[in-house]
Protein backbone atom coordinates (compact mmCIF):
# COMPACT_ATOMS: atom_id res chain seq x y z
CA UNK A 1 0.00 0.00 0.00
CA UNK A 2 2.75 2.43 0.94
CA UNK A 3 4.77 1.78 -2.23
CA UNK A 4 1.75 2.26 -4.48
CA UNK A 5 0.65 5.45 -2.77
CA UNK A 6 4.17 6.88 -2.80
CA UNK A 7 4.32 6.36 -6.56
CA UNK A 8 1.17 8.49 -6.69
CA UNK A 9 2.77 11.30 -4.70
CA UNK A 10 1.57 10.42 -1.20
CA UNK A 11 3.62 10.29 1.99
CA UNK A 12 3.00 7.94 4.89
CA UNK A 13 2.88 9.13 8.50
CA UNK A 14 1.39 6.13 10.33
CA UNK A 15 1.17 2.35 9.88
CA UNK A 16 -0.19 -0.48 11.99
CA UNK A 17 -0.30 -4.26 11.91
CA UNK A 18 -0.59 -6.94 14.57
CA UNK A 19 1.89 -9.37 12.98
CA UNK A 20 5.55 -9.20 14.02
CA UNK A 21 6.68 -10.92 10.82
CA UNK A 22 5.12 -8.21 8.72
CA UNK A 23 6.79 -5.55 10.83
CA UNK A 24 10.14 -7.24 10.15
CA UNK A 25 9.48 -7.26 6.40
CA UNK A 26 8.40 -3.61 6.54
CA UNK A 27 11.41 -2.59 8.63
CA UNK A 28 13.82 -4.45 6.34
CA UNK A 29 12.58 -2.47 3.36
CA UNK A 30 11.64 0.89 4.88
CA UNK A 31 14.39 2.31 7.05
CA UNK A 32 12.04 4.82 8.72
CA UNK A 33 9.65 2.16 10.09
CA UNK A 34 10.39 2.80 13.76
CA UNK A 35 9.26 6.39 13.37
CA UNK A 36 5.66 5.58 12.46
CA UNK A 37 4.90 1.82 12.54
CA UNK A 38 2.93 0.73 15.60
CA UNK A 39 2.79 -3.03 16.22
CA UNK A 40 -0.38 -4.17 17.94
CA UNK A 41 -4.12 -4.83 17.88
CA UNK A 42 -6.01 -2.03 16.14
CA UNK A 43 -8.72 -2.28 18.80
CA UNK A 44 -6.15 -1.14 21.36
CA UNK A 45 -5.03 1.98 19.49
CA UNK A 46 -6.07 5.42 20.65
CA UNK A 47 -7.11 8.16 18.22
CA UNK A 48 -5.33 10.77 20.32
CA UNK A 49 -2.03 9.13 19.37
CA UNK A 50 -2.78 9.16 15.64
CA UNK A 51 -1.41 11.94 13.42
CA UNK A 52 -3.71 13.93 11.17
CA UNK A 53 -3.90 12.75 7.56
CA UNK A 54 -5.77 13.31 4.31
CA UNK A 55 -6.23 9.57 3.71
CA UNK A 56 -6.80 6.53 5.92
CA UNK A 57 -6.43 3.09 4.36
CA UNK A 58 -7.43 -0.32 5.68
CA UNK A 59 -6.76 -3.77 4.29
CA UNK A 60 -8.42 -5.68 7.10
CA UNK A 61 -8.20 -9.50 7.30
CA UNK A 62 -10.19 -11.35 4.66
CA UNK A 63 -10.23 -14.70 6.48
CA UNK A 64 -13.87 -14.40 7.56
CA UNK A 65 -15.03 -12.93 4.23
CA UNK A 66 -13.42 -15.08 1.55
CA UNK A 67 -15.00 -18.10 -0.07
CA UNK A 68 -12.06 -20.15 1.24
CA UNK A 69 -12.86 -19.22 4.84
CA UNK A 70 -15.69 -20.01 7.22
CA UNK A 71 -17.64 -16.89 6.11
CA UNK A 72 -18.13 -15.60 9.67
CA UNK A 73 -18.17 -12.12 8.16
CA UNK A 74 -17.44 -8.88 10.00
CA UNK A 75 -18.34 -10.62 13.26
CA UNK A 76 -15.44 -13.04 12.80
CA UNK A 77 -12.44 -12.82 15.08
CA UNK A 78 -10.16 -11.44 12.34
CA UNK A 79 -12.30 -9.50 9.84
CA UNK A 80 -13.90 -7.67 12.78
CA UNK A 81 -10.72 -5.56 12.77
CA UNK A 82 -12.79 -3.34 10.47
CA UNK A 83 -14.73 -2.07 13.48
CA UNK A 84 -11.49 -1.15 15.21
CA UNK A 85 -10.62 0.95 12.17
CA UNK A 86 -13.97 2.75 12.04
CA UNK A 87 -13.88 3.35 15.81
CA UNK A 88 -10.61 5.22 15.32
CA UNK A 89 -12.16 7.26 12.51
CA UNK A 90 -15.04 8.21 14.80
CA UNK A 91 -12.76 9.09 17.69
CA UNK A 92 -10.71 11.39 15.44
CA UNK A 93 -13.73 13.71 15.39
CA UNK A 94 -12.93 16.91 13.51
CA UNK A 95 -9.59 15.40 12.45
CA UNK A 96 -11.21 12.68 10.33
CA UNK A 97 -9.34 12.25 7.02
CA UNK A 98 -10.96 13.58 3.86
CA UNK A 99 -10.64 10.19 2.15
CA UNK A 100 -10.84 6.54 3.22
CA UNK A 101 -9.66 3.61 1.10
CA UNK A 102 -10.70 0.03 1.94
CA UNK A 103 -9.37 -3.09 0.23
CA UNK A 104 -10.52 -6.69 0.53
CA UNK A 105 -11.40 -9.84 -1.39
CA UNK A 106 -14.38 -9.81 -3.74
CA UNK A 107 -16.09 -12.22 -1.35
CA UNK A 108 -16.73 -9.17 0.82
CA UNK A 109 -19.54 -8.28 -1.60
CA UNK A 110 -21.46 -11.51 -0.95
CA UNK A 111 -20.46 -12.25 2.66
CA UNK A 112 -23.60 -13.06 4.66
CA UNK A 113 -25.77 -12.38 1.64
CA UNK A 114 -24.32 -8.89 1.18
CA UNK A 115 -25.16 -7.83 4.74
CA UNK A 116 -21.51 -7.39 5.75
CA UNK A 117 -20.75 -5.14 2.79
CA UNK A 118 -23.92 -3.14 3.45
CA UNK A 119 -22.97 -2.76 7.12
CA UNK A 120 -19.46 -1.59 6.26
CA UNK A 121 -20.72 1.04 3.80
CA UNK A 122 -23.49 2.38 6.03
CA UNK A 123 -21.00 2.68 8.88
CA UNK A 124 -18.88 4.95 6.68
CA UNK A 125 -22.06 6.90 5.87
CA UNK A 126 -22.75 7.28 9.58
CA UNK A 127 -19.26 8.69 10.03
CA UNK A 128 -19.92 11.31 7.35
CA UNK A 129 -18.52 9.62 4.25
CA UNK A 130 -20.26 9.09 0.94
CA UNK A 131 -18.99 5.92 -0.70
CA UNK A 132 -17.91 4.47 -4.02
CA UNK A 133 -16.80 0.95 -4.86
CA UNK A 134 -15.06 -0.86 -7.71
CA UNK A 135 -13.07 -4.01 -8.48
CA UNK A 136 -9.57 -4.16 -9.95
CA UNK A 137 -7.62 -7.23 -11.04
CA UNK A 138 -3.84 -7.23 -10.61
CA UNK A 139 -3.68 -9.22 -13.86
CA UNK A 140 -4.37 -5.95 -15.68
CA UNK A 141 -0.98 -4.72 -14.42
CA UNK A 142 1.16 -7.77 -13.56
CA UNK A 143 1.16 -11.51 -14.27
CA UNK A 144 -1.01 -12.43 -11.26
CA UNK A 145 -4.74 -13.05 -11.10
CA UNK A 146 -5.79 -11.06 -8.05
CA UNK A 147 -9.25 -9.50 -8.05
CA UNK A 148 -9.82 -7.12 -5.16
CA UNK A 149 -12.77 -5.03 -4.07
CA UNK A 150 -12.07 -1.41 -3.19
CA UNK A 151 -14.19 1.19 -1.39
CA UNK A 152 -13.46 4.90 -1.34
CA UNK A 153 -15.14 7.07 1.26
CA UNK A 154 -15.25 10.85 0.72
CA UNK A 155 -15.92 13.06 3.72
CA UNK A 156 -19.00 15.15 3.02
CA UNK A 157 -19.22 18.84 3.63
CA UNK A 158 -22.05 19.87 6.00
CA UNK A 159 -25.45 19.90 4.27
CA UNK A 160 -24.05 18.28 1.11
CA UNK A 161 -26.28 15.73 -0.63
CA UNK A 162 -24.83 12.96 -2.76
CA UNK A 163 -27.17 10.76 -4.76
CA UNK A 164 -26.84 8.05 -7.34
CA UNK A 165 -27.93 8.93 -10.86
CA UNK A 166 -31.02 6.98 -11.88
CA UNK A 167 -29.29 5.35 -14.85
CA UNK A 168 -28.54 1.64 -14.28
CA UNK A 169 -26.18 1.41 -17.24
CA UNK A 170 -23.90 4.02 -15.67
CA UNK A 171 -22.69 1.67 -12.96
CA UNK A 172 -21.78 -1.42 -14.97
CA UNK A 173 -18.38 -1.45 -16.63
CA UNK A 174 -15.07 -3.29 -16.34
CA UNK A 175 -14.44 -1.87 -12.86
CA UNK A 176 -18.02 -2.32 -11.66
CA UNK A 177 -19.13 -5.71 -13.04
CA UNK A 178 -22.76 -6.77 -12.99
CA UNK A 179 -22.89 -8.12 -9.43
CA UNK A 180 -21.35 -4.95 -7.99
CA UNK A 181 -23.46 -2.68 -10.21
CA UNK A 182 -26.56 -4.56 -9.11
CA UNK A 183 -25.65 -4.04 -5.45
CA UNK A 184 -25.27 -0.30 -6.00
CA UNK A 185 -28.58 -0.06 -7.82
CA UNK A 186 -30.38 -2.19 -5.22
CA UNK A 187 -29.33 0.03 -2.30
CA UNK A 188 -30.39 3.63 -2.88
CA UNK A 189 -30.49 4.11 0.90
CA UNK A 190 -26.69 4.10 0.91
CA UNK A 191 -25.14 7.53 0.36
CA UNK A 192 -23.21 6.93 -2.82
CA UNK A 193 -20.72 9.12 -4.63
CA UNK A 194 -20.02 7.13 -7.79
CA UNK A 195 -17.09 8.47 -9.78
CA UNK A 196 -16.50 7.92 -13.46
CA UNK A 197 -13.18 6.16 -13.91
CA UNK A 198 -10.98 5.85 -17.01
CA UNK A 199 -10.52 2.58 -18.85
CA UNK A 200 -7.37 0.65 -18.00
CA UNK A 201 -4.83 -0.22 -20.67
CA UNK A 202 -4.18 -3.83 -19.79
CA UNK A 203 -0.69 -5.25 -20.08
CA UNK A 204 -0.20 -8.60 -21.83
CA UNK A 205 0.30 -11.59 -19.55
CA UNK A 206 3.91 -12.61 -19.01
CA UNK A 207 4.57 -15.19 -16.31
CA UNK A 208 7.86 -16.12 -17.96
CA UNK A 209 9.06 -12.51 -17.54
CA UNK A 210 9.12 -12.72 -13.71
CA UNK A 211 10.80 -16.13 -13.39
CA UNK A 212 14.37 -16.73 -12.32
CA UNK A 213 16.30 -18.93 -14.73
CA UNK A 214 17.17 -21.83 -12.44
CA UNK A 215 19.51 -24.34 -14.11
CA UNK A 216 18.12 -27.84 -14.67
CA UNK A 217 20.36 -29.28 -11.94
CA UNK A 218 19.33 -26.69 -9.35
CA UNK A 219 18.25 -28.21 -5.99
CA UNK A 220 15.15 -26.01 -6.21
CA UNK A 221 13.62 -28.43 -8.72
CA UNK A 222 11.72 -31.31 -7.16
CA UNK A 223 12.86 -34.91 -7.31
CA UNK A 224 11.21 -37.17 -9.90
CA UNK A 225 9.10 -39.00 -7.30
CA UNK A 226 7.61 -35.74 -6.03
CA UNK A 227 6.92 -34.56 -9.59
CA UNK A 228 5.14 -37.83 -10.40
CA UNK A 229 3.01 -37.45 -7.28
CA UNK A 230 1.97 -33.97 -8.39
CA UNK A 231 1.11 -35.18 -11.90
CA UNK A 232 -1.00 -37.96 -10.42
CA UNK A 233 -2.94 -35.38 -8.41
CA UNK A 234 -4.14 -33.71 -11.61
CA UNK A 235 -7.53 -34.37 -13.15
CA UNK A 236 -7.50 -35.98 -16.63
CA UNK A 237 -8.04 -32.55 -18.22
CA UNK A 238 -5.17 -30.88 -16.36
CA UNK A 239 -2.91 -33.92 -16.86
CA UNK A 240 -3.55 -33.76 -20.62
CA UNK A 241 -2.44 -30.12 -20.63
CA UNK A 242 0.71 -31.01 -18.68
CA UNK A 243 1.50 -33.87 -21.09
CA UNK A 244 1.01 -31.54 -24.06
CA UNK A 245 3.47 -29.06 -22.54
CA UNK A 246 6.02 -31.81 -21.91
CA UNK A 247 5.76 -33.01 -25.51
CA UNK A 248 6.32 -29.50 -26.89
CA UNK A 249 9.44 -28.46 -28.80
CA UNK A 250 10.12 -25.57 -26.43
CA UNK A 251 9.59 -24.95 -22.74
CA UNK A 252 6.31 -23.48 -21.52
CA UNK A 253 5.38 -22.43 -18.02
CA UNK A 254 2.34 -22.75 -15.81
CA UNK A 255 1.47 -22.53 -12.15
CA UNK A 256 -0.16 -25.12 -9.93
CA UNK A 257 -2.27 -24.83 -6.80
CA UNK A 258 -3.41 -27.74 -4.70
CA UNK A 259 -7.11 -27.58 -3.87
CA UNK A 260 -9.46 -29.94 -2.09
CA UNK A 261 -12.16 -31.17 -4.46
CA UNK A 262 -14.79 -33.60 -3.14
CA UNK A 263 -12.57 -34.44 -0.18
CA UNK A 264 -9.50 -35.14 -2.34
CA UNK A 265 -6.38 -33.01 -2.83
CA UNK A 266 -6.15 -32.04 -6.48
CA UNK A 267 -3.42 -30.23 -8.43
CA UNK A 268 -4.81 -27.61 -10.83
CA UNK A 269 -2.59 -26.31 -13.61
CA UNK A 270 -2.93 -22.81 -15.08
CA UNK A 271 -1.20 -22.06 -18.39
CA UNK A 272 -2.54 -18.68 -19.61
CA UNK A 273 0.64 -16.78 -18.70
CA UNK A 274 -0.82 -15.53 -15.42
CA UNK A 275 -0.04 -16.89 -11.96
CA UNK A 276 -2.84 -17.70 -9.58
CA UNK A 277 -3.56 -15.35 -6.70
CA UNK A 278 -0.79 -15.36 -4.10
CA UNK A 279 -2.18 -16.63 -0.81
CA UNK A 280 -1.00 -16.73 2.77
CA UNK A 281 0.46 -20.21 3.41
CA UNK A 282 -0.94 -21.85 6.49
CA UNK A 283 0.23 -25.26 7.63
CA UNK A 284 2.40 -25.55 4.51
CA UNK A 285 -0.48 -25.12 2.06
CA UNK A 286 -1.21 -22.23 -0.25
CA UNK A 287 2.26 -22.08 -1.79
CA UNK A 288 2.23 -21.65 -5.55
CA UNK A 289 4.05 -24.20 -7.68
CA UNK A 290 5.85 -23.53 -10.96
CA UNK A 291 5.50 -26.13 -13.71
CA UNK A 292 7.97 -26.07 -16.61
CA UNK A 293 7.35 -28.48 -19.47
CA UNK A 294 8.88 -29.09 -22.90
CA UNK A 295 11.45 -31.09 -24.89
CA UNK A 296 10.01 -34.27 -23.33
CA UNK A 297 10.93 -33.09 -19.84
CA UNK A 298 9.23 -31.37 -16.96
CA UNK A 299 10.54 -29.47 -13.95
CA UNK A 300 8.63 -28.47 -10.84
CA UNK A 301 9.49 -26.13 -7.96
CA UNK A 302 7.91 -23.55 -5.71
CA UNK A 303 7.85 -19.93 -6.78
CA UNK A 304 10.53 -18.16 -4.76
CA UNK A 305 10.16 -14.99 -2.73
CA UNK A 306 11.70 -12.72 -5.36
CA UNK A 307 9.33 -14.03 -8.04
CA UNK A 308 6.38 -13.41 -5.72
CA UNK A 309 7.62 -9.87 -5.10
CA UNK A 310 7.63 -9.30 -8.86
CA UNK A 311 4.08 -10.65 -9.08
CA UNK A 312 3.06 -8.01 -6.53
CA UNK A 313 4.70 -5.26 -8.59
CA UNK A 314 7.50 -4.83 -6.03
CA UNK A 315 10.54 -6.39 -7.76
CA UNK A 316 13.10 -4.61 -5.56
CA UNK A 317 11.46 -5.31 -2.22
CA UNK A 318 14.12 -6.19 0.36
CA UNK A 319 13.69 -9.81 1.45
CA UNK A 320 15.51 -11.12 4.51
CA UNK A 321 12.89 -13.61 5.69
CA UNK A 322 12.18 -17.30 4.98
CA UNK A 323 9.96 -18.20 2.03
CA UNK A 324 6.84 -18.89 4.08
CA UNK A 325 7.09 -15.51 5.82
CA UNK A 326 7.59 -13.76 2.48
CA UNK A 327 4.54 -15.54 1.06
CA UNK A 328 2.52 -14.67 4.15
CA UNK A 329 3.39 -11.00 3.79
CA UNK A 330 2.78 -10.85 0.05
CA UNK A 331 -0.38 -12.94 0.32
CA UNK A 332 -1.87 -10.29 2.63
CA UNK A 333 -0.52 -7.34 0.65
CA UNK A 334 -1.90 -5.26 -2.22
CA UNK A 335 -0.52 -5.09 -5.74
CA UNK A 336 1.65 -1.98 -6.02
CA UNK A 337 0.66 -0.76 -9.53
CA UNK A 338 -3.03 -1.27 -8.68
CA UNK A 339 -2.71 1.15 -5.75
CA UNK A 340 -0.67 3.55 -7.86
CA UNK A 341 -3.49 3.57 -10.44
CA UNK A 342 -6.07 4.28 -7.73
CA UNK A 343 -3.93 7.11 -6.37
CA UNK A 344 -3.44 8.76 -9.75
CA UNK A 345 -6.94 8.23 -11.13
CA UNK A 346 -9.13 8.49 -8.05
CA UNK A 347 -7.53 9.72 -4.83
CA UNK A 348 -5.52 12.61 -6.26
CA UNK A 349 -8.36 14.10 -8.34
CA UNK A 350 -10.79 13.62 -5.44
CA UNK A 351 -8.46 15.36 -2.99
CA UNK A 352 -7.90 18.22 -5.45
CA UNK A 353 -11.66 18.67 -5.73
CA UNK A 354 -12.06 18.65 -1.96
CA UNK A 355 -9.34 21.30 -1.61
CA UNK A 356 -11.01 23.43 -4.30
CA UNK A 357 -14.41 23.12 -2.61
CA UNK A 358 -13.00 24.18 0.73
CA UNK A 359 -11.39 27.25 -0.82
CA UNK A 360 -14.73 28.14 -2.40
CA UNK A 361 -16.51 27.74 0.93
CA UNK A 362 -13.99 30.00 2.65
CA UNK A 363 -14.26 32.56 -0.16
CA UNK A 364 -18.07 32.76 0.09
CA UNK A 365 -18.39 32.50 3.87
Amino acid sequence: MRMGLERGGWKINFANDIDEGKLKMYRDHFQDADGHFVLGDIHQLSAKNLPSASLATASFPCNDLSLAGARAGLKGTQSSAYWGFTKLLEDLGSRKPSLVLLENVTGFLTSNGGKDFHAALTELNRLGYSVDTFILDAAWFVAQSRQRLFVVGTLKEPDSDFAVEETPGFYEDDLRPSALAAFIFAHPEIEWNIRRLPAISRRPSGLDEILDDAPSDSPEWWAAERVDYLLNQMSPRHRAIADEMIAGKSYRYGTVFRRVRNGRSMAELRTDGIAGCLRTPRGGSGRQILFKGGRHKCFVRLLNGRECARLMGAPNFVLNVPLNQALFGFGDAVCVPVIEWIALNYLNPALDEIATDKKLVRATA
